[in-house]
């Protein structure tokens, strides 16, 4: 067991523990991990994850063992305590919470923002319409703003699922402003602290755990390059070039690289400025660059997604646009599930 290896177990330790894995499994057809698999676990799913950019700092990640928890309530506070942990005021700490089996989180990431689509246009995130039409079937109903945060929605075993409110004290958000135009802040822009995804599984040693949410901090690019600037998100560029005085007429005045520069900028500034963990993609690109010697010291190989881990943004810049990696996939993983609704 690579785990054990790693966490320096002695041959006699791990045969007796594999002895009890394989009892339970005869006994029960599954098995239970200790909470020091579990944690190591997570970290090494982290660790192995091919399109994250941001491993260097895998072993840091905090393990909540919420596996006793069966009650939508219940689930709910714990879903509450992650946030309030891993947002800590801005000084963002990496966090797992691992539930049960047979619980299910039904939204992509624990704080986002919803998305109303009528005939016209889509207010808020045009990614967010098709859950937030399955959040108001099931009675919840925002206030109609770009930036409505959209409740929780837990699913224990088969039945119904329940929603809850995100307590507003628990959001922390950051209004975007720009250190060089002031009247940037005309957009009306803001975006939320912590990426906190919630949709994907963790497999650990065979087990599969639906509802795993976990959160790093954000690379600026995240907000800047794709959630803000996307056309078939909040579609910002052709607002921030106007905002600039841009010539919008040709591709060629290069007007949707310019207004992106700025729009990350000010991601950027912002989230400094008002104290938030944040970093930005040159950086993110170094700390890979450790995360591999690192790696290479410990004689594991490094895999990724080259697709995934170039930044958005002057990819050409790093050096892992000049890299090649191996994409096949090492388990304990993250991994993508089907859709619920």
């Amino acid at each position: 067991m690579t785990c054990y290896d790693e966490l320096g177990k002695s041959l006699d330790e791990t045969t007796y523990r594999l002895t009890l894995i394989k009892d339970a499994i005869e006994r029960e057809g599954t098995y239970e991990l200790t909470y020091e698999e579990l944690e190591h676990g997570a970290r090494m799913a982290w660790r192995n994850n091919n399109r994250c950019i941001g491993r260097l700092f895998w072993q840091s990640l905090k393990v909540f063992d919420e596996r006793k928890l069966l009650t939508t309530n219940d689930i709910a506070s714990a879903l509450y305590r992650h946030i309030e942990y891993a947002t800590n005021f801005g000084r963002i700490r990496p966090t797992i919470t691992v539930f049960h089996s047979k619980v299910r989180v039904w939204n992509h990431q624990l704080i986002r923002y919803a998305g109303y689509e009528s005939e016209l246009c889509v207010i808020g995130d045009p990614q967010s319409v098709p859950f937030t039409r399955v959040c108001e079937d099931l009675g919840w109903k925002g206030k109609g703003t770009p930036f409505d945060v959209l409740p929780l929605v837990i699913q224990v075993n088969e039945e119904p699922p329940q929603w809850f409110s995100i307590p507003e004290s628990l959001v922390l958000e950051i209004n975007i402003i720009h250190p060089d135009i002031p009247s940037f802040q005309s957009l009306g822009l803001k975006w939320y602290s912590v990426p906190m995804i919630a949709d994907m599984t963790l497999d650990i040693g065979g087990l599969i755990f639906q509802a795993a949410p976990f959160n790093g901090w954000y690379m600026e690019t995240e907000i800047g390059a794709r959630n803000l600037a996307d056309s078939n998100r909040y579609n910002m560029l052709p607002k921030v070039a106007s905002l600039l005085g841009l010539n919008m007429k040709t591709e060629a005045s290069l007007w949707k690289d310019r207004a992106l520069l700025e729009l990350n900028t000010a991601v950027l500034y912002s989230f400094k400025e008002q104290g938030v963990m944040i970093v930005d993609h040159h950086t993110a690109a170094k700390q890979f660059e450790r995360f591999e010697q690192m790696e290479k010291d410990e004689e594991r190989k490094v895999t990724g997604d080259w697709t995934w881990l170039i930044p958005p943004v002057s990819p050409a810049t790093t050096h892992i646009f000049h890299s090649h990696y191996d994409n096949v996939v090492v388990k304990p993983n993250y991994f993508s599930q089907k859709n619920p609704f």
